[in-house]
């Protein structure tokens, strides 16, 4: 497929949407209150973009989710892989890991304000508790399903459990860690916009709570669509690298 014709594909849903809601508010089919016309929105959206509010909330929800992805990024994926080839650790940690994991992030919100207050601590917790689960289970089930030949014909050769985990568990659980990567992004991203609501006086979700109280619907719609583009381009940045350096978990 050409790549003219993919970009034709990719922007025809959203043309037809568009189009859709465009002839819809002009014919006065939709309430402007409870949803405005397109050029209302593009409207604030101009009008946050020129005063820098957006790039000021965009920056801050971004680095939000950015410290706590980390946070799970770097506890989750060893953690994974030691459950993945420990069974003793994971007898150990499964009971704990299984009451937790159904734990929904935002029942965590009255917690995460009581211990880190109002601010950025408790969007950090929050999105590490949201994207933590999703890159565990991920690194885990890459681990654990590592190909048992393979481990036998290293076992064969005396190779030191070192070089194990680099030449074969972690490039064969690589597609999964990276699965669970782009799920917990997307996780920690939906996860930050309902503490920012809530624990914080800045962000996207702020905009859009503080927004709503306002009757602003057209600005509600311009947090949702700078949350919607944001989380696209990070997933299209993931799949971009997956489809780059880990061409044999497409195989």
């Amino acid at each position: 497929m050409s790549s003219a014709r993919r970009i034709l594909y990719f922007l025809l849903p959203f043309g037809v949407l568009l189009l859709a809601w465009a002839v819809l508010s002009g014919t006065g089919r939709l309430n402007a209150f409870i949803l405005p016309p397109p050029e209302s929105v593009f409207r604030a959206l101009g009008q946050s973009l020129v005063s820098g509010e957006l790039v000021r909330d965009m920056a801050s929800s971004l680095q939000r989710v950015g410290i706590g992805f980390l946070i799970a990024l770097v506890t989750a994926v060893p953690l994974g892989i030691l459950l993945g080839t420990s069974p003793r650790a994971r007898v150990l940690a499964d009971p704990l890991l299984k009451f937790l994991r159904p734990i929904p992030p935002i029942a965590w919100i009255p917690l995460a304000i009581v211990w880190f207050g109002i601010g950025n601590g408790p969007s950090y917790f929050l999105t590490m508790v949201a994207s933590f689960f999703p890159i565990l289970t991920n690194t885990f089930s890459g681990v654990e399903g590592v190909s048992r030949q393979h481990m036998a014909v290293a076992h064969c050769f005396q190779a030191s459990k070192a070089s194990i985990l680099t030449d074969i568990v972690l490039p064969s659980a690589l597609p999964m860690i990276i699965s669970g990567i782009r799920t917990g992004f997307g996780f920690a991203w939906m996860a930050v916009v309902a503490a920012e609501m809530i624990a914080t006086r800045s962000g996207l979700g702020y905009l859009i709570y503080t927004s709503q109280d306002m009757l602003r619907t057209d600005r509600v719609l311009v947090g949702m669509l700078a949350i919607g583009l944001i989380g696209f381009l990070v997933d299209t940045v993931i799949v971009m690298a997956r489809d780059r350096w880990v061409h044999w978990g497409n195989q």
